[in-house]
């Protein structure tokens, strides 16, 4: 069996420790990626949509939540948030400086698990496992309560195994959402006694697994929004994701793709939809590295379809 030699040696330490490194400040590199999705009727303006997810601050995430307020600038008409949005109770204050100005604007959400409870210290390879799932259980618990409510009085809609139908920007838009998947928390909400006329329908979850994503594209929904997957967190340059932590393909653990086959119809339609998936904007807390992967937050151009 052949053996490094010592300068090889020290060139593979050096390569590590450069991976290392570079993981450590690309998790710093935050991007707002731009998208757009041709989902509207013919001759309508486009609706901008900020998307956020898996935010996952601290106490002490003073830079990205700086970085998340400047969004604003962005001017969407509609923000959406996909949840996991802290990582700590004591970082109540970060996340409502964070998204202050975003509360002044239409905006709708969901919870993920590390909204509902703190992340816990885990083997990576763990997320390589068929079920990359937690078997210690969840972590501390959060006070969600006041995270929701906060968001609830200045007129966020809490999709939450629900359904509602909002104006925005002069369109009627109907949603539907599921609360986590990853915790078994989903539940389809039930059908509408009638279906009002509305210009677009969306979805929202924070974990996209297939039964969650079948269960809206049948339910006739044009675009879901979910986010969880990290965009793989550390992925192989090229090559893309490694793992999704859910059941989601690793071809799909980012950006937009169509459901459940590669490309939708231009509008959507029963048993096909788009499917928007973050890459997110945090890690957790024991894991602060991210690699080929940088963290994301999506301005959502929804454009007529040809």
């Amino acid at each position: 069996m052949s053996r490094l030699t010592a300068p090889g040696a020290w060139a593979v330490a050096g390569l590590g420790a450069a991976g290392v490194v570079w993981s450590l400040l690309e998790a710093g590199w935050y991007v707002l990626r731009q998208v757009q999705v041709p989902v509207l009727a013919p001759g309508e303006p486009e609706l901008r949509v900020l998307h956020l997810s898996d935010l996952h601050l601290t106490a002490h995430s003073t830079r990205l939540a700086a970085w998340v307020r400047d969004l604003d600038s962005a001017d969407p008409h509609l923000v959406v948030n996909t949840g996991d949005n802290w990582s700590a109770g004591e970082a109540l204050g970060m996340v409502t400086r964070a998204l202050e100005p975003h509360l002044a604007r239409p905006g709708v959400f969901v919870f993920g698990s590390n909204d509902y409870h703190a992340p816990r210290r885990k083997n990576p390879a763990a997320y390589l496992r068929a079920d990359p799932r937690d078997s210690a259980g969840p972590g501390p618990p959060l006070p969600w309560h006041e995270l929701r409510t906060r968001w609830l009085a200045a007129g966020w809609t809490d999709l939450t195994n629900t359904r509602a139908t909002l104006d925005v920007d002069g369109r009627r838009v109907s949603f539907v959402g599921t609360d986590d998947a990853h915790h078994d928390r989903d539940a389809m909400p039930d059908p509408p006694s009638a279906r009002e006329e509305v210009d677009i329908a969306l979805g929202l979850t924070h974990a996209p697994y297939r039964r969650v994503l079948d269960a809206f594209a049948a339910d006739g929904v044009d675009l879901t929004f979910a986010g969880h997957t990290h965009g793989g967190q550390l992925a192989v340059p090229v090559l893309g994701a490694v793992t999704t932590n859910c059941d989601l393909d690793t071809g799909r653990a980012k950006g937009l793709h169509g459901w459940p086959g590669p490309r939708p119809d231009a509008r959507g339609g029963a048993g096909s939809m788009w499917l928007h998936v973050s890459a997110g904007l945090g890690t957790s807390p024991y894991t602060p590295v991210r690699f080929a992967c940088r963290p994301e937050a999506t301005l959502v151009h929804l454009v007529p379809a040809s």
